[in-house]
């Protein structure tokens, strides 16, 4: 009688009694389990669009983030200035899709781990052994308001590099440093409001010009030496570019990328094979308004090494590149008086002398 019943496909309730007793589905419960079964997999692929379409255009920012115009606001170097952070929107978007338990959107999700890995996942490799490092620099704004010149000193002192570079260096403040400083690094040159403390010779220092248009005169941030050190003459440079300023009409940059285009230029020209390049620079290595540095020199290989501001770093403006060598690794220092963090980095590659 079952069988019968099941083959008209009408099942008494006595008998759908029995067959949930014995574990058997009626012909209508096996169509409706299909049915469920069928739409939470269609579900699982179709929910969460909107999730996969933002993970999707989050990759796109970060792997192609050249092509953000900058012709309203600066949007391009705004973005830029922070790129790093951007890969932090794949953290929500991914509680959202376990939350809608959307497949679709967690596969859309491998996108941007995939563009910011491609992007920054090198930083955090291991870099080379510190004894392989043919020269170690420092650079570290000061700040004009460093309540302590002294301990400020003695900390970059004792990281033990052959090469420290100061920006904001203001009387009576540059008196302290000289003085702590002296003893360790009895070669220094300054101009301006930069200056270069080094454990070797230095010569054919000269004030280093790249005042943007409409600043007046006396703002000298700039300074080129010559450094004679056991792997041949290296042309040093050192910088302080201009502030940038977010405003509500965008980011105002046109000083900064002024003057980073006149110090491109001066690096450019120099005759010395090998350059190393110290400032804080007001932007970081991805932003376009530094493309005239970063096209023309090597930056870090190793190391994030975020610099501003001190109490919660957000960007590394900090910046330490070479030419005909390489920046091996970059970090941080501890904070002193400043609003920067000092950064430390070794450079390998230097041409060894013959012999």
């Amino acid at each position: 009688m079952v069988e019968q019943a099941r083959a008209r496909g009408v099942v008494p309730s006595t008998v759908r009694t029995a067959l949930r007793w014995t574990g058997r589905r009626t012909p209508r419960e096996d169509g409706q389990q299909d049915a469920r079964g069928n739409d939470r997999t269609r579900s699982a692929w179709t929910r969460g669009r909107v999730l996969a379409a933002l993970a999707a255009l989050t990759a796109a920012l970060l792997a192609f983030h050249r092509a953000v115009p900058n012709s309203v606001g600066n949007l391009g170097s705004s973005l830029e200035a922070f790129l790093p952070w951007l890969g932090l929107a794949a953290v929500p978007l991914l509680g959202l899709a376990l939350l809608r338990r959307s497949a679709l959107a967690l596969v859309a999700l491998l996108l941007p781990v995939a563009a910011w890995t491609y992007l920054f996942g090198g930083l955090f490799l291991p870099g080379a052994a510190a004894d392989t490092y043919d020269l170690v620099v420092v650079q570290h704004n000061v700040s004009d308001e460093n309540a302590d010149p002294a301990g400020t000193a003695r900390a970059l002192a004792d990281a033990g590099p052959d090469l420290i570079a100061l920006e904001e260096l203001m009387p009576p403040a540059l008196a302290v440093y000289e003085k702590t400083l002296a003893a360790d690094y009895p070669h220094h040159a300054v101009r301006g409001t930069v200056g270069l403390w080094s454990k070797h010779p230095l010569s054919g220092t000269r004030l280093l010009d790249i005042r943007p248009r409409g600043i007046e005169e006396g703002w000298n941030r700039g300074l080129r030496t010559v450094v004679a050190t056991p792997h041949g003459e290296i042309a040093a440079y050192v910088a302080h570019l201009p502030s940038i300023r977010f405003r509500a009409t965008g980011l105002a940059s046109a000083s900064r990328d002024e003057s980073a285009g006149l110090l491109g230029e001066a690096v450019a020209a120099e005759p010395t094979e090998a350059v190393i390049l110290l400032g804080d620079l007001n932007g970081t290595v991805d932003d376009r308004g530094l493309a005239p540095l970063t096209s023309r020199m090597n930056v870090a290989e190793r190391g994030f090494a975020l610099s501003f501001p001190t109490a919660f770093p957000l960007a590394r403006i900090d910046q330490v590149m070479a030419r005909s060598a390489t920046v091996a690794h970059i970090r941080t220092l501890p904070a002193t008086g400043s609003d920067h963090l000092p950064v430390v980095a070794g450079i390998t590659g230097l041409d060894r002398p013959d012999g």
